[in-house]
């Protein structure tokens, strides 16, 4: 693995810093967690504009949904095709590449009056997205190093985490006032943007020398660890976004509030999602089981909470910004983890990772969509939370009882 690692550096211009006791991250990291926050912001942009959507297509809120769903299938279907796919092409073009797609499948989105043929945009849309992040991952974690490999995934989660803060309550408030199309079309100009950002800052490299093959990719999976951490990652996923795909029908319809203020209560939750990322990311290198049983425990008693006085609009306030943060604070360990286990240059499980954060959100959309038209309605979401998150907890002891120390090598 170390001549792997050195090559995958050298191919993509970008070499990490030695390990200190503070590393400062190399300026690459960040500006792919610019374009996560791009893209991060499509998945659950439209959990707030389900209304409008439903209304402007003639459709129901749980087929509106099925926005949220068939997204997250295209990045559990995508993601580690293309993946095996790419292996052989030069990153700077793969990532340019995939961009380029995700601001056309918006441009089609924003333009048609068709329910299909939106769905099969966000579907197009998911697996430029997926693409992305499993080569940009590697990119990042190469650049930062081993001894930073939680950190780079903190921001690369981080952007994504922003998009939640910003980006979907903007997002939000844009497509109740202009149409929802609106969000959109401003995605499309700003993927091209980055697009041509990373155009000029990403170094032109070769056609990759690396030793990467579909056989070595699949020899990767063969750990049983890996496959545990990919289980935590989908059902920690469904647990907290899952609820959080009806956040604006458990707002105005079971707590009252106005659909106004449902961005507002988005960016607290997205507060509280930037807060949980910046806590993983800065301590899953140490304690990671640690963090993650604090983020089990939490989940737990906020996703109680939700159930049983979410609709008091105060306690659902808090209690969603406690969500986010509980749910965020164990992504970047996990896909940190997944990068440990199976090793810095793995493309095809990193893909996976992402496919399984994705089955985690299908899970989650799709059975709350069985729970809010159920008996229970709206409270019966967070009662699926409450299961999931409860679930969540066998892989995570687990994984926690078998680690013996952070491994930093294969």
């Amino acid at each position: 693995m170390p001549t792997n690692q050195t090559e995958s550096k050298e191919s993509t211009g970008l070499a990490s810093t030695p390990a200190t006791g503070r590393q400062r991250l190399p300026l690459i990291v960040w500006m792919l967690g610019v374009v996560t926050f791009v893209m991060g912001t499509t998945e659950m942009i439209v959990a707030g504009l389900l209304p409008e959507v439903a209304g402007a297509l003639d459709v129901s809120i749980a087929q509106a949904g099925l926005m949220i769903t068939i997204y997250a299938l295209g990045m559990v279907i995508g993601t580690p095709i293309m993946a095996v796919l790419t292996l052989r092409l030069p990153r700077k073009a793969t990532l340019i590449i995939a961009l380029l797609v995700f601001a056309i499948a918006h441009v089609v989105a924003a333009s048609t009056d068709s329910f299909t043929v939106l769905l099969v945009s966000r579907f197009i849309a998911a697996i430029a997205t997926g693409t992305f992040w499993a080569i940009g991952a590697v990119v990042a974690a190469n650049a930062a190093g081993e001894e930073a490999g939680a950190k780079a995934m903190g921001i690369m989660v981080g952007g994504v985490t922003l998009a939640t803060v910003i980006g979907v309550p903007l997002g939000t408030a844009t497509g109740q006032l202009l149409g929802w199309q609106g969000p959109f079309w401003a995605l499309a100009v700003l993927s091209a943007g980055c697009a041509a950002l990373l155009w000029k800052v990403l170094p032109s490299s070769p056609m990759e020398k690396t030793s990467a093959n579909v056989r070595a990719e699949l020899a990767r999976l063969r750990k049983g660890r890996l496959w545990t951490v990919y289980v935590a990652t989908a059902l920690i996923q469904a647990a907290f976004l899952g609820v959080y795909s009806y956040i604006a029908p458990q707002l105005t319809e079971r707590a009252g509030a106005a659909e106004g203020i449902v961005p507002l209560i988005m960016i607290a939750y997205g507060i509280g999602a930037l807060t949980g990322t910046t806590f993983g990311g800065r301590f899953g290198d140490r304690n990671p089981y640690t963090v993650i049983g604090l983020s089990v425990a939490g989940l737990i008693i906020t996703m109680t909470v939700l159930f049983l006085w979410g609709d008091n609009l105060t306690v659902a306030i808090v209690f969603y910004t406690l969500m986010g943060l509980f749910g965020f604070a164990a992504n970047p360990i996990l896909v940190s983890e997944a990068m440990r286990v199976a090793g810095p240059d793995g493309v095809l499980p990193i893909a996976l990772s992402n496919s399984f954060f994705n089955i985690g959100i299908a899970l989650g959309s799709g059975l709350g969509g069985v729970a809010i038209a159920s008996t229970l309605a709206e409270q019966g979401v967070p009662v699926l939370g409450l299961v999931l998150t409860i679930a969540v907890a066998i892989p995570c002891v687990g994984l926690g009882l078998t680690a013996k120390k952070p491994s930093r090598s294969n």
